[in-house]
């Protein structure tokens, strides 16, 4: 089981401490740290990376980096969930393009638990381009 606890610290914001000992400042208007709804992003971002780096090693696939960047489009009216999000794989490398899409097809549609939650409440694309060394 994961678990996090929150503390508040002053006015809106907040310390979080991880179940593994990380600690994260998070903020709801001051800009002192990272908003939970942006936390949330961060989170599907760090997953699916984390399953196409292993993914493309596993294949020996000659990867050299990867950014991946993750944009949120929320409901106006309360609770402001996010509604359609955005997610743009930048792979470095000799890379094979079709194993590429696989293991981001992988992440999204298997892996990436992240990503199968928040795709319950909104539309999520995807699409990547290659860039060499």
């Amino acid at each position: 089981m994961n678990e996090t606890t929150v503390q508040w610290i002053d006015e809106l914001t907040f310390t979080a401490q991880t179940g593994s000992g990380h600690q994260i400042i998070l903020d709801g208007g001051r800009e002192a740290g990272a908003s939970p709804m942006e936390m949330l992003l961060v989170g599907m971002a760090g997953c699916t990376a984390i399953d196409v780096v292993h993914i493309l090693q596993r294949q020996r696939q000659p990867l050299t980096g990867l950014t991946v960047r993750v944009q949120g489009e929320r409901a106006e009216d309360h609770p402001k969930v996010y509604t359609h999000i955005s997610v743009e794989y930048v792979a470095r490398g000799a890379l094979d393009a079709a194993k590429v899409q696989r293991a981001i097809e992988l992440s999204e549609e298997k892996y990436c638990s992240a990503s199968a939650m928040l795709g319950v409440v909104a539309r999520i694309e995807s699409r990547f381009r290659i860039e060499p060394d």
